[in-house]
């Protein structure tokens, strides 16, 4: 066995300085992938730092075309939000779609962003909307937050406050769930944004999440599922496993592109 203390953080400056002060500490907010690592015994942190009653670190609010989604905020809360909904209807359908129920309720937008599971829903959505992840130090927009597999540019100690996501003229996600627990085996974000079509892609590639510059190109010219389902993935960057081959998930990311622009 192993010790961990655990500590409870009331302000996002309380949390940091625990963190530094700790020998090999982690932030906890939802649990959702931490608590059962540590399970398994593949991660044993000296300390754990809650951040789940952090006052800034929650709430949503929409102030002209920007919509701001604390990092404490639950799946079940931006799926319920009728500020979210109103604003970018895809945003709250996708994590209306995450997990089931019990990991709606405990699972929040914070985490999911910063662990960056290549099966997540939401670095998708923060990739396609063009989003900005707001932390403790600085702004970084999602293209460059998300680094590879596992990978942010987040800073040892650093922790994600807010997610900031500008609203879109068109929008919408649609994913191929996994049928236990409906993560993505392939899921796909597409949005007309004010700075043009943003494609991304989660659940399919060997390095993470990433944006589809071919679909950007033909849906840009053509928004349409016809065009979208017309364009041909590299299966040699998609992943593999007893799920799915890389060629079978290539194929579903024109199909998903295809549902999503229907469904916008």
């Amino acid at each position: 066995m192993y010790d961990t203390t655990y500590h409870r953080a009331d302000t996002v400056l309380s949390a940091t300085s625990k963190l530094v002060s700790a020998e090999d500490g982690k932030y906890l907010a939802g649990g959702q992938t931490l608590i059962p690592t540590m399970k398994q015994r593949l991660a044993a942190p000296s300390d754990l730092v809650d951040v789940s009653g952090v006052e800034e670190m929650r709430g949503i609010s929409v102030s002209g075309d920007t919509v701001t989604v604390g990092a404490s905020c639950t799946h079940a809360e931006v799926a319920g939000s009728a500020e979210v909904a109103a604003a970018i209807p895809a945003l709250a359908a996708l994590a209306g779609g995450i997990g089931d129920p019990a990991v709606r309720a405990r699972g929040t937008i914070g985490g999911s962003v910063a662990n960056n599971d290549p099966a997540a829903d939401y670095p998708a959505a923060c990739l396609g909307l063009g989003a900005t992840i707001v932390t403790d130090k600085r702004e970084i927009s999602a293209d460059d937050f998300f680094v590879g597999m596992f990978e942010t540019a987040l800073d040892e100690t650093e922790i994600i406050t807010a997610v900031k996501f500008p609203k879109a003229t068109k929008a919408a996600y649609a994913k191929f769930p996994n049928p236990a627990s409906r993560y993505a085996m392939v899921g796909v974000m597409a949005a007309q944004t004010a700075g043009g079509v943003r494609v991304a892609v989660t659940g399919a590639g060997s390095d993470g999440v990433f944006r589809h510059a071919a679909l950007e190109a033909a849906l840009g010219s053509d928004w349409s599922a016809a065009a979208a389902e017309a364009v041909s993935t590299d299966a040699g960057s998609m992943m593999a496993d007893l799920h799915g081959s890389s060629e079978y998930r290539a194929h579903l990311v024109g199909v998903m592109a295809g549902r999503a622009v229907d469904n916008s």
